[in-house]
């Protein structure tokens, strides 16, 4: 299977379950990616920010790579969040880490220290030559206070030959418009917003890495796999669907409202590392009433 077959389609960015003492909870993990697995989804990205990939470090963060590895046993694609605001460090984490059994990296654009445009391409520059596998770049000025612009991605789907396609989540459209029109033929643009996921592949998008797809895998996959037969009359039935669903989870921030599902089907505790912390009890009970409405 080519690298575009393998990664069209849906992706979760999937979530970390923690114990209540905020250690991981491996075995609510296992029943979790067997439940992904069952879904029908395309392929799994793990220790993305869905996973808390900021307070999990070093060794542990290893642990989760190779836990994930070994229960999903090849039966389906790994992507592993690899990213950060050091480039000498990230380059120094795909030397380090063991990453057997996954088919791509996923790379976040530097945060914080919002650097201009040029030392964006050049991040991505260094990253492209160290890489042991090829790269997903990661767009979310949302997160990271700094959008990469379409003439940067442009460039960097030109020049750098490791990084294959971008996430994509500034939910801008004259940019994504501007980076579907006058990307290489090869370089794939993959939705990183939910709620407009149909829209982007109506212009021209390849899938989605998806946050609501932790807690509805199966329908959400169909919908954005209607969308890529052209089918928009069905996939807008489960788009709107989700759509309350979707903004409730966002509501309160990320992965605080996706875990709240979660929790609520009994498949992980509704527990994190801080600074993120629980959906108000409010919001709780309104994503009750909203998961009940789409039974």
């Amino acid at each position: 299977m080519s690298i575009r077959e393998t990664f069209t389609g849906t992706g979760i960015a999937i979530v970390t379950p923690f114990h209540a003492d905020g250690s991981i909870d491996w075995n609510s993990f296992s029943n979790l990616i067997e439940f992904w697995i069952k879904g029908k989804v395309e392929y799994l990205v793990v220790l993305g920010t869905t996973g808390e990939s900021a307070t999990i470090h070093g060794a542990e963060k290893q642990e989760v790579f190779s836990f994930v590895a070994r229960q999903a046993a090849r039966r389906i694609p790994l992507v592993a969040g690899i990213g950060g605001n050091d480039t000498s460090e990230v380059v120094e984490a795909f030397k380090q880490f063991d990453l057997t059994g996954y088919d791509a990296i996923l790379s976040v654009s530097p945060y914080y220290n919002k650097p201009n445009q040029e030392g964006i391409f050049q991040h991505y520059k260094a990253l492209d030559a160290a890489t042991p596998l090829p790269i997903i770049m990661y767009n979310v000025p949302g997160r990271t206070g700094q959008s990469v612009t379409a003439e940067t991605q442009l460039r960097i789907a030109r020049e750098c030959k490791n990084i294959f396609a971008t996430k994509e989540a500034s939910g801008n459209f004259d940019l994504i418009n501007k980076l579907i029109k006058e990307k290489p033929e090869h370089f794939m643009v993959i939705s990183g917003d939910d709620p407009i996921t149909l829209h982007m592949i109506a212009a021209g998008a390849e899938g989605l890495i998806s946050v609501v797809a932790n807690a509805y895998p199966e329908e959400y996959s169909e919908m954005v796999r209607l969308c890529l037969k052209g089918d928009f009359e069905k996939a807008k039935l489960l788009h709107y669907k989700y759509i309350d669903v979707i903004a409730s989870m966002f509501a309160e921030g990320s992965p605080s409202g996706v875990k709240a599902y979660l929790h609520q089907m009994g498949l992980c505790q509704n527990t994190f590392r801080l600074p993120v912390w629980p959906v108000s009890e409010e919001l709780y009970t309104r994503m009750a009433v909203l998961m009940k409405q789409i039974q």
